[in-house]
């Protein structure tokens, strides 16, 4: 595990096009299953604004990062999927996940803009990712159903409703 010394900043801003190779680097690392990572990462990359990547960074190196992806068309009460997140493995456990989810606080001050806010978040996870526990924690998500061996495990389907009040009470450090 990489320690984030106390002169380490962990800073989480918006993805710019120049990251995105970074960010398929720390894709292919946590996702071993999956392939063409590049070519993930830009296709989604592309969908802006209906996905948006923000990036953990330590130093020059992207360390992390979070897509949220709008559900079923730009409406006034928006429904965000957190639709995938990574950490790189050496720098688990440090709360990086969780600055990275607060980073929903960003996407509903640009959802205002066009007079929009976050309603809900929705999450799917595999029932052994231990991640389902800071989605609990963080977002007040709660595990709706489970669906039996969609990918290469059991996934639980999980909502928060109202999570931006949710992060706002919980006051999560972002260290």
């Amino acid at each position: 595990m990489a320690i984030i010394d106390k002169e380490s900043v962990i800073a989480v801003r918006p993805a710019i096009a120049a990251d995105l190779k970074k960010i398929a680097a720390v894709h292919q690392e946590s996702f071993v299953r999956q392939s063409h990572s590049l070519e993930w990462i830009t296709a989604t990359a592309n969908g802006y604004p209906r996905t948006r990547y923000f990036v953990a960074e330590c130093g020059n190196d992207i360390v992390g990062y979070v897509v949220w992806a709008e559900k079923s068309g730009f409406r006034t009460e928006v429904v965000l999927e957190l639709e995938q997140i990574a950490v790189l493995p050496e720098f688990r456990g440090q709360s990086i996940g969780r600055a990275l989810v607060r980073s929903l606080l960003d996407v509903n001050e640009a959802l205002r803009a066009r007079h929009a806010r976050v309603k809900a978040v929705l999450v799917t996870t595999r029932s052994d990712n231990k991640a389902w526990l800071l989605y609990q924690s963080a977002l007040g998500a709660k595990v709706q159903a489970k669906i039996t061996d969609l990918y290469s495990a059991d996934e639980l389907i999980m909502v928060a409703s109202d999570p931006i009040a949710h992060l706002a009470k919980r006051c999560i450090p972002s260290d």
